[in-house]
């Protein structure tokens, strides 16, 4: 990225492909920490990863792929939360676009949480 009009057309870009829906509780929100910490860990390829899967698989009517800034766990990034109505929220960490697309598959179509990915309370020190 060389030019705030190049920054401009990746978020023109983005918006397009990013499902806006945080209002809507009754689809799964699935949120990407994209804060500078999260976007030097490697954030961008995760978004990307997530929202072309989830227009992919055709769950763009019930999964919501929207982004965030800091969410205040900076040595865990990449960061992506889902949020599913009457569930508890799940936070994974330390994500890759490959982890992205198990995530996908094994909880958003599969509906199984991928623990290995997961932050639990022994993480945090």
């Amino acid at each position: 990225m060389k030019s705030l009009e190049e920054l401009k057309a990746i978020r023109n870009k983005m918006q397009g492909q990013v499902g806006l829906r945080a209002e809507d509780h009754n689809h799964t929100r699935v949120v990407v920490g994209m804060a500078t910490c999260g976007i030097a860990s490697g954030a961008r390829p995760v978004l990307n990863a997530l929202s072309t899967l989830v227009q992919e698989k055709g769950l763009t009517d019930k999964v919501a792929v929207t982004q965030t800034g800091c969410i205040g766990l900076c040595q865990y990034e990449p960061i992506v939360e889902v949020m599913e109505p009457g569930k508890q929220k799940i936070t994974y960490i330390k994500m890759n676009a490959d982890k992205a697309a198990e995530i996908v598959e094994r909880h958003l179509i599969g509906g199984h949480v991928v623990e290995e990915y997961t932050l639990n309370s022994a993480d945090i020190k």
